[in-house]
């Protein structure tokens, strides 16, 4: 099992710092998450990229409904890039109770499904062909020769966690398709993470499915309230340690900071 830290909330300078006391102290990875306004997610991973060299860095997770895919795609391919192939992409539909209607941001369950198949399909080509061309409901690409650095260091491209809601065969389909399982469900009050039992009752489909292609399964948890060992012995491959109390603490950098110099849990 490898160990993440997703940031509750911070400046780019404050996350290049958490990078780096993350990576001195036993982290695998941190993470940032995207919201509608405010900190630049990959402006703040990029300053994170070149003040470490073993961490990887991600979001927790991008909304991408939201996201021109081909923005979306060169921001994440120029991360790659500054850190020699550390980049993780991990997607989902978005929260849409974090101001999507407020900001005018499409708040349609299927339409989010739709534009998220879509867009994937599109950084896909961008991050692994010379030209892009696709047509679809809600993008249509054609091919271009306008010069640009479009290349990426990991091969075929970097990796792609999707949340996949475990009671949806269509959206389980999408998420293993890609590199990575975010596991929720879909309850009356909208999605949340999957329990332990639920997982644990879904892993022997999961691994017909992905056979012997590495797949991971990231988990997010506190470690005060949840035990990372019984998510491992699950089948989670991450453990995405969360802060989100932090988020209206009087200081919620010195907070995480804190916590992540107590390093990662224990996992015997």
């Amino acid at each position: 099992m490898r160990f993440g830290f997703v940031v509750p909330n911070g400046d780019a300078a404050d996350i290049a710092e958490m990078a780096e006391v993350a990576e001195a102290t036993g982290w695998d990875a941190l993470f940032v998450w995207e919201g509608l306004y405010g900190v630049d997610a990959w402006v703040a991973l990029g300053v994170a990229a070149v003040r470490t060299t073993s961490l990887r860095l991600g979001t927790m997770l991008t909304p991408i409904s939201r996201r021109k895919p081909w923005e979306l795609a060169g921001q994440v391919a120029t991360v790659d890039r500054l850190s020699a192939g550390r980049v993780t992409l991990s997607v989902g539909l978005g929260a849409i109770d974090s101001g999507f209607a407020e900001f005018g941001e499409e708040c349609d369950r299927r339409t989010r499904a739709e534009l998220m198949d879509e867009s994937l399909e599109i950084i896909r080509q961008l991050w692994t062909q010379e030209t892009a061309s696709f047509t679809g409901k809600h993008y249509t690409v054609r091919p271009s020769d306008f010069p640009s650095i479009k290349h990426v260091v990991q091969q075929p491209h970097p990796p792609v966690w999707c949340v996949g809601a475990l009671d949806s065969p269509k959206s389980m389909a999408r998420a293993l398709r890609w590199n990575g399982l975010i596991p929720q469900v879909i309850a009356s009050d909208g999605a949340r993470q999957a329990t332990l039992e639920e997982l644990t009752r879904a892993m022997p489909s999961i691994r017909v499915a992905v056979g012997d292609t590495h797949f991971d399964i990231v988990v997010e948890g506190n470690h005060d309230e949840h035990s990372a060992a019984a998510w491992f012995e699950a089948g989670a491959t991450w453990w995405v340690e969360s802060l989100w109390e932090a988020v209206t603490a009087p200081d919620p950098v010195a907070a995480s900071l804190d916590r992540l110099r107590e390093g990662p849990p224990l996992v015997t």
